[in-house]
Formats: C-alpha cells, structure tokens, sequence
C-alpha cells in the first residue's frame, strides 16, 4: 500500500515538473524576443496581421525592417535593432525592383543632410593664375662685330648691364686696311678734278669698291668724301636702346675681322615666362590676352597676350612655358623680376555645369548621384570638363534640368552597397557579371524553416561581422538533409539582392561543435 502511494506521489510531481518547465520555457522564449519590436502607431494593424504593412507617410508597402549595419537580419515588425542603439528601418516593395538606385526616406534624407542642385546651362569663364619671370625679348638681340682688323683705342661703355642708347659710342677701333683704301680713294678724287675726269671716276669706284669690301659702311665712305679726309678710326655705335648684355673688347685689344665686340638687349619689349601646369594647358593658347603684376611694381598692371607655347614640359616641375610679350616703354620691366600671370581663356558658351563637389572621381570614372522622383537615388557616369568658380563643365552624362545630389553622396552609396545595388560610385561596369565571392562561418542550427535556416554563428572575419544571430536562404531543397535542430555546423554564404545572403554549403560541424 505504501508503495503504491509513493509510485503515485512520484508520478505527479513528474507531471508538475514538466508543467513548470514548459511555462518556463515558454516565458523565456516571449523575453527573448525585442521588448522594443512590436506594432507601431500608425501601422495598420489588420495589415500587420496579414503580413502587410503599409507606411502611412510615404504610402509604399513595407516588405520588412532591418538594420543597415546588419543588413541581411530581417524582422517582421518595426521597433529597435536589437544589434544597435537605433531604430530599424523599412524596405519597401518598390525599392528592389531597380538594382541601379536606391530609395531614401525624405525623413532621413534631411536628417543625413543631403543636398541637391539642378543641372544648368551657362558660361565658364576660368581664371588661371601662374607665376613667372621676366626676360630679354630675345628678338631684339643685337651683335656688334670688328668688321675689319685693327685695335681698339677707346672703349666708352666699361661694363656689363650699362644702359646705352640708339646712337651713342660705345668703342673707337684703329683700322690700318680703311687708311690705304681711302688714301686710293682721296687720290682717284683729285685726278678727276685735275683733268683726267673719266680715268678718276674709274680709279674712285674701284677705291671706293675697297672701301667697302674692307668693312667700311655708306655713311663712313660718304664722310670720307664729304670731308676729303683719312677717317683711320671706326666709332662702333649702338643700334637700338637697351643694356649691354655681352663686352668683349677692351682698350688695347687687338680685333680681327668677326671678332664679338658688344652684345646688346633691347628693352622696348620684354617677355615674361609663365609655367602653366599640364592640366591647365590646354586651355591657354597662342593669343589670349594675359594681365601680368610683379611685386617690384606694386599698383601697375601690364597687359599683353601669349606670342606662343613652347614645346616641352619641364620635367622636375611638370610645367609648360607660355611665353607673353609685353610692350616696355619706361623700362620698368627688368630681366629676372618675379611676375604673376592672369590669362583669361576663351569663354565657354552655353555648357552644361553642376556644382563641383557634386562630382565625385572615383580614380577610373567621374560619378555624379543623380536625384529622381520619389526619394530615389542611382550613380550616373559622366564626362566632366573644365573647372572654375565652383562649377565644373559636363560634356556626357547628364542633360539640363535634371538634380544631382551635392552633398551626402557617400551616405548613398553606402546605402546602396547595403542594400545590395549592382551600380556604385567606386565600381566599375563589367559586361559580364562576376559570381560573388562566398564567405566562410561556423556556427549552431537555431531553426530550419521552407527556405530559411536560422544560424547562431560566431565571427565572420572577411565580412568584418561579430558573433549573431540570423536567417539565411536555402537556395536548393535538401540543402539541410541530415542537418537538424541543435547541430553545429560549418558553412558558406554568399550575397544576394537586397542585402540577404544565402547559403551555398553546409555541412556537420568536425566533432560536433565548431
């Protein structure tokens, strides 16, 4: 009898056990679940039941909530991520249906702080700035030769850079030949006067034929006739203004024929050499019209044009020289003064612009976020030109009246690459797709439902993810055969639409845990 009243006390405190463990079980089960996730004001209820939320400010369908950091967890209903301290955020039905753009909310696209500009036609008149220097215009270069042997007896210009001018002395040379030959001359001059007149015109050309062949110029051969006497000394005078750049002779010195005696630079124009660096080369060509200022000259500001590019980029400053001319009446312009260059191009007519930071050049393309109805999003390539003021020419790519966003551009492309979408800024179109890489995981069997298995895994290195919880895709059926409930396992992955991943393999874990 007492063993049958202790068979029957042990059965219902087994029954009371198992009861008290279920509601445990059950209890734990309804606090695991985000306290925080639930119905939302404003969601419909009645749709929330059948699986259909609508939102009521944008009208769209909501297909599910994520968290952006951890896109490929999905939940049902809207509250808190229970991964960050946010909220979760919908994706609408229509928001995969273009893999090139990506819809943001206009809540959160002020709250990202994203700004747009339209595409307008205009003109693009650049500025370009460059330094340079002042040289000698090397067209009014000027040489002055011994045009026959001799010596120099007086030198009046003794150093280099004296300023001389048109006309003035600059040296006085003895020369023996130009004595013999007007001695002949003076000669064949008194027998024409004397009588025997054809014979002295003959004998005063042939004199004078020396003359010249002994380096005498017209003027100094006409002197000598003028005044009927030995003209033994050559007075060098200088031919234009300018410096003397070159002195060769000296008093004493004894000259041949060909001999440099004076080099002279002119100073009625000068050049002044600008380096223009490659990328703004080809906007400035022979002729435009430049405004040149040095700081030796504060206040004045000398206006030319460009004579000419010169061939060749220096290979140090990867430069190009353009070369200016500039009239120098007052000789306030000297060799070797600093200068900055203003050239002013042509201007652009009637060209498409957008704000320059709206462009993004991702190394291989040039990208603008181009901002359509509804909150969407997508990258569109471009051919940008030139740049100034702010604003950057479009030859391809974009037509006027259209928006690009000019600020928030990484913002998107982030969202876009969370999201999945097949066109990004830093991407660069293949005509072939490429199969995605897979990733490797280890992990534990939490659920396994019609096409979803729900995995507790740990890091996933290569896609810089901690340990979590989360549900894959099963791609195939029977992917699981043999894999149940509580098995620990190792497993491949791999990305698909909408920021999901699926499940390429999976396999028992070696001994049973990972």
């Amino acid at each position: 009898m007492k063993t049958k009243h202790l068979i029957l006390t042990l059965i219902v405190l087994t029954v009371i056990g198992a009861v008290s463990y279920g509601s445990y079980r059950f209890g734990l089960q309804q606090h695991m679940k985000p306290s925080s996730v639930g119905t939302t004001a404003g969601i419909d209820t009645a749709e929330a039941k059948s699986g259909i939320a609508v939102d009521p400010a944008t009208g769209k369908t909501i297909l599910y909530w994520h968290d952006p950091m951890v896109p490929g967890q999905r939940f049902d209903k809207p509250g808190k991520s229970p991964f960050m301290d946010m909220p979760l955020v919908p994706v609408y039905a229509d928001g995969g249906g273009d893999s090139g753009n990506v819809s943001i909310d206009p809540r959160v696209q002020q709250n990202l702080g994203i700004r747009i500009a339209e595409v307008t036609k205009g003109n693009l008149a650049s500025s370009i700035d460059a330094v340079g220097n002042v040289a000698y215009n090397e067209r009014e270069l000027v040489v002055l030769q011994a045009r026959a042997n001799g010596y120099v007896e007086k030198l009046h210009v003794r150093a280099t850079l004296d300023t001389v001018h048109k006309g003035q002395a600059l040296a006085e040379l003895y020369v023996p030949d130009w004595v013999a030959a007007q001695e002949d001359f003076l000669t064949a001059k008194r027998l024409s006067v004397q009588g025997d007149k054809a014979a002295g015109v003959d004998l005063a050309d042939a004199a004078r034929q020396r003359m010249r062949l002994a380096g005498m110029s017209e003027e100094q051969m006409q002197l000598v006739e003028s005044t009927g006497q030995i003209q033994a000394r050559l007075i060098v005078a200088a031919p234009v203004n300018g410096v003397i750049s070159e002195l060769s002779a000296r008093e004493g010195m004894t000259v041949v024929s060909g001999t440099p005696l004076f080099r002279i630079n002119g100073l009625d124009t000068v050049w002044v050499n600008a380096e223009v660096s490659e990328d703004a080369a080809a906007q400035v060509h022979s002729g435009n019209m430049v405004e040149v200022t040095t700081p030796a000259l504060a206040g004045l500001v000398f206006k030319g044009k460009v004579s000419s590019i010169l061939p060749g980029v220096d290979p140090a400053t990867r430069t190009l020289k353009a070369r200016i001319e500039l009239a120098n009446p007052r000789q306030q312009l000297v060799p070797g003064m600093f200068a900055t260059v203003s050239f002013s191009p042509n201007a652009h007519r009637d060209v498409l612009l957008v704000p320059s930071e709206a462009v993004i050049k991702t190394g291989k393309r040039s990208v603008v976020i181009v901002a359509q109805a509804g909150g969407k999003f997508i990258p569109m390539d471009i051919e940008a030109g030139t740049e100034s003021n702010g604003q950057t020419e479009i030859r391809k790519g974009l037509r006027s009246g259209q928006k690009v966003v000019v600020s928030g551009q990484f913002l998107i492309d982030s969202e876009a690459s969370l999201r999945g979408t097949t066109l990004r800024m830093g991407d660069t179109p293949a005509p072939i797709a490429k199969v995605a890489e897979t990733h490797h995981g280890s992990g534990k069997v939490e659920a396994i439902d019609k096409g979803e298995i729900t995995l507790s895994h740990g890091p996933i290195p290569t896609l810089q993810w901690g340990a979590m919880t989360m549900s894959f895709k099963l791609p195939v059926s029977g992917l699981t055969q043999g894999i149940k409930v509580g098995d620990h396992v190792d497993f491949e992955i791999r990305p698909i639409s909408d920021g999901a991943f699926e499940i390429v393999s999976i396999t028992p874990a070696m001994g049973g845990k990972p």
